[in-house]
Protein backbone atom coordinates (compact mmCIF):
# COMPACT_ATOMS: atom_id res chain seq x y z
CA UNK A 1 0.00 0.00 0.00
CA UNK A 2 1.45 3.31 -0.76
CA UNK A 3 2.39 6.27 1.73
CA UNK A 4 -0.42 8.93 1.13
CA UNK A 5 0.23 12.24 2.38
CA UNK A 6 -2.52 14.12 5.00
CA UNK A 7 -5.12 15.96 3.01
CA UNK A 8 -4.81 19.87 3.29
CA UNK A 9 -7.84 20.06 2.38
CA UNK A 10 -9.96 21.28 5.77
CA UNK A 11 -13.39 19.60 4.16
CA UNK A 12 -11.73 16.55 4.69
CA UNK A 13 -11.36 16.85 8.54
CA UNK A 14 -14.48 18.95 8.91
CA UNK A 15 -16.74 15.76 7.58
CA UNK A 16 -15.04 13.25 9.91
CA UNK A 17 -17.17 15.08 12.66
CA UNK A 18 -20.62 14.48 11.17
CA UNK A 19 -22.94 12.49 13.30
CA UNK A 20 -20.47 12.61 16.20
CA UNK A 21 -23.17 13.55 18.86
CA UNK A 22 -24.19 11.48 22.42
CA UNK A 23 -26.43 9.22 21.94
CA UNK A 24 -29.74 10.09 22.91
CA UNK A 25 -30.50 6.75 24.55
CA UNK A 26 -27.06 6.41 25.91
CA UNK A 27 -27.65 10.67 27.28
CA UNK A 28 -31.00 9.90 28.49
CA UNK A 29 -31.10 6.52 30.18
CA UNK A 30 -28.08 6.00 31.65
CA UNK A 31 -28.50 7.93 34.75
CA UNK A 32 -32.09 6.06 34.84
CA UNK A 33 -30.26 2.96 34.66
CA UNK A 34 -27.09 3.57 37.05
CA UNK A 35 -29.94 4.79 39.66
CA UNK A 36 -32.26 1.58 38.67
CA UNK A 37 -29.20 -0.92 39.20
CA UNK A 38 -27.60 1.10 42.24
CA UNK A 39 -31.06 0.27 43.62
CA UNK A 40 -30.45 -3.56 43.20
CA UNK A 41 -27.53 -3.29 45.74
CA UNK A 42 -29.28 -3.41 48.65
CA UNK A 43 -31.52 -6.45 47.21
CA UNK A 44 -27.44 -8.67 47.73
CA UNK A 45 -26.89 -11.58 49.76
CA UNK A 46 -25.62 -9.80 52.35
CA UNK A 47 -26.57 -10.58 55.76
CA UNK A 48 -26.44 -8.33 59.02
CA UNK A 49 -27.98 -7.57 62.24
CA UNK A 50 -27.91 -4.14 61.65
CA UNK A 51 -28.40 -1.67 58.28
CA UNK A 52 -24.95 -1.34 56.91
CA UNK A 53 -24.94 -1.19 53.10
CA UNK A 54 -25.40 3.11 52.56
CA UNK A 55 -28.56 3.50 50.25
CA UNK A 56 -26.57 3.46 47.06
CA UNK A 57 -30.04 3.96 45.29
CA UNK A 58 -30.24 7.74 46.62
CA UNK A 59 -26.77 8.20 46.82
CA UNK A 60 -26.58 8.02 42.94
CA UNK A 61 -29.71 9.56 42.17
CA UNK A 62 -28.61 12.73 44.31
CA UNK A 63 -24.74 12.73 43.07
CA UNK A 64 -26.52 13.16 39.48
CA UNK A 65 -29.17 15.85 40.83
CA UNK A 66 -26.20 17.67 42.36
CA UNK A 67 -23.54 16.99 39.56
CA UNK A 68 -26.51 17.81 36.24
CA UNK A 69 -29.39 19.69 38.34
CA UNK A 70 -32.08 19.57 34.63
CA UNK A 71 -31.26 16.01 33.61
CA UNK A 72 -34.04 14.18 36.18
CA UNK A 73 -36.98 15.80 36.10
CA UNK A 74 -39.07 17.03 39.08
CA UNK A 75 -41.49 13.98 39.07
CA UNK A 76 -38.28 11.82 38.99
CA UNK A 77 -38.44 10.75 42.73
CA UNK A 78 -41.65 8.99 41.88
CA UNK A 79 -40.70 5.93 39.71
CA UNK A 80 -37.21 5.84 41.35
CA UNK A 81 -38.12 5.61 44.68
CA UNK A 82 -41.06 3.02 43.40
CA UNK A 83 -38.36 0.70 42.19
CA UNK A 84 -36.18 1.69 45.48
CA UNK A 85 -39.42 0.77 47.09
CA UNK A 86 -39.62 -2.66 45.72
CA UNK A 87 -35.97 -3.53 46.75
CA UNK A 88 -34.87 -1.80 50.23
CA UNK A 89 -37.04 -3.41 52.84
CA UNK A 90 -38.54 -0.60 53.73
CA UNK A 91 -42.27 0.12 53.61
CA UNK A 92 -43.74 0.77 50.34
CA UNK A 93 -44.05 4.56 49.35
CA UNK A 94 -41.05 5.46 51.99
CA UNK A 95 -38.91 6.33 49.08
CA UNK A 96 -41.33 7.76 46.72
CA UNK A 97 -41.77 10.45 49.63
CA UNK A 98 -38.78 10.69 50.63
CA UNK A 99 -37.03 10.85 46.90
CA UNK A 100 -39.41 13.35 45.96
CA UNK A 101 -39.25 15.15 49.42
CA UNK A 102 -35.39 15.56 48.04
CA UNK A 103 -36.06 16.61 44.42
CA UNK A 104 -38.42 19.57 46.08
CA UNK A 105 -35.30 20.52 48.32
CA UNK A 106 -33.28 20.07 45.64
CA UNK A 107 -34.81 22.54 43.29
CA UNK A 108 -35.81 24.81 46.30
CA UNK A 109 -31.35 25.21 46.76
CA UNK A 110 -30.66 25.13 43.52
CA UNK A 111 -32.83 28.46 43.19
CA UNK A 112 -31.60 30.28 45.93
CA UNK A 113 -28.11 29.29 45.52
CA UNK A 114 -27.12 29.91 42.35
CA UNK A 115 -23.39 28.66 42.78
CA UNK A 116 -21.89 26.06 44.98
CA UNK A 117 -18.89 24.09 45.71
CA UNK A 118 -18.09 20.49 45.92
CA UNK A 119 -17.82 21.23 50.13
CA UNK A 120 -21.37 23.16 50.35
CA UNK A 121 -22.33 20.20 47.81
CA UNK A 122 -21.41 17.59 50.52
CA UNK A 123 -22.65 19.12 53.41
CA UNK A 124 -26.30 19.27 51.58
CA UNK A 125 -25.62 15.83 50.37
CA UNK A 126 -24.91 14.88 54.24
CA UNK A 127 -28.15 16.63 55.32
CA UNK A 128 -30.14 15.10 52.95
CA UNK A 129 -28.72 11.53 53.39
CA UNK A 130 -28.98 11.73 57.17
CA UNK A 131 -32.45 12.93 57.18
CA UNK A 132 -33.10 10.22 54.25
CA UNK A 133 -32.18 7.38 56.69
CA UNK A 134 -33.35 8.72 60.03
CA UNK A 135 -36.44 9.17 58.22
CA UNK A 136 -36.31 5.63 56.71
CA UNK A 137 -35.57 3.89 60.11
CA UNK A 138 -38.49 5.87 61.37
CA UNK A 139 -41.28 4.76 58.90
CA UNK A 140 -39.62 0.88 59.18
CA UNK A 141 -39.91 1.10 63.05
CA UNK A 142 -43.42 2.63 62.53
CA UNK A 143 -44.34 -0.35 60.21
CA UNK A 144 -42.75 -3.33 62.39
CA UNK A 145 -43.53 -1.55 66.10
CA UNK A 146 -40.29 -1.77 67.01
CA UNK A 147 -37.82 1.79 66.27
CA UNK A 148 -34.04 1.48 67.34
CA UNK A 149 -32.10 4.74 66.29
CA UNK A 150 -28.88 3.86 67.05
CA UNK A 151 -28.47 1.35 64.95
CA UNK A 152 -28.72 3.32 61.75
CA UNK A 153 -25.10 4.72 62.88
CA UNK A 154 -22.79 2.97 60.75
CA UNK A 155 -25.25 3.23 57.99
CA UNK A 156 -24.85 6.82 57.93
CA UNK A 157 -20.86 7.22 58.95
CA UNK A 158 -20.59 4.67 55.53
CA UNK A 159 -22.99 6.99 53.59
CA UNK A 160 -21.14 10.20 54.56
CA UNK A 161 -18.05 8.61 53.74
CA UNK A 162 -18.56 6.92 49.99
CA UNK A 163 -20.30 10.38 48.86
CA UNK A 164 -17.54 11.69 47.12
CA UNK A 165 -17.01 8.37 45.91
CA UNK A 166 -19.74 7.91 43.85
CA UNK A 167 -19.71 11.55 43.33
CA UNK A 168 -16.75 10.71 41.39
CA UNK A 169 -18.62 7.36 39.94
CA UNK A 170 -21.50 9.66 38.44
CA UNK A 171 -18.85 12.45 37.11
CA UNK A 172 -17.38 9.06 35.40
CA UNK A 173 -21.32 7.85 34.12
CA UNK A 174 -21.68 11.86 32.90
CA UNK A 175 -18.77 11.25 30.65
CA UNK A 176 -19.31 8.22 29.46
CA UNK A 177 -23.06 9.71 28.76
CA UNK A 178 -21.89 12.66 26.76
CA UNK A 179 -19.14 10.88 24.37
CA UNK A 180 -19.72 11.01 20.82
CA UNK A 181 -20.89 7.92 19.44
CA UNK A 182 -21.40 7.19 15.45
CA UNK A 183 -24.67 6.73 14.67
CA UNK A 184 -25.67 4.04 11.96
CA UNK A 185 -27.88 5.42 9.38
Amino acid sequence: MPFAWPSTNPEDYVRRRINRAPSPVLAIGLPWLSIAIASLVTFSPIIASAPVIPPLGYLVFLAWRILRPNLLPLWAGLPLGAWDDLFSGQPFGCAILLWSATMLVMEDVDTRFLWRGFGQDWLLAGLLTTAYIVLGATFAGIAAHFVLPLVIGPQLVMSLVLFPVINATVALLDRIRRLPLRRVT
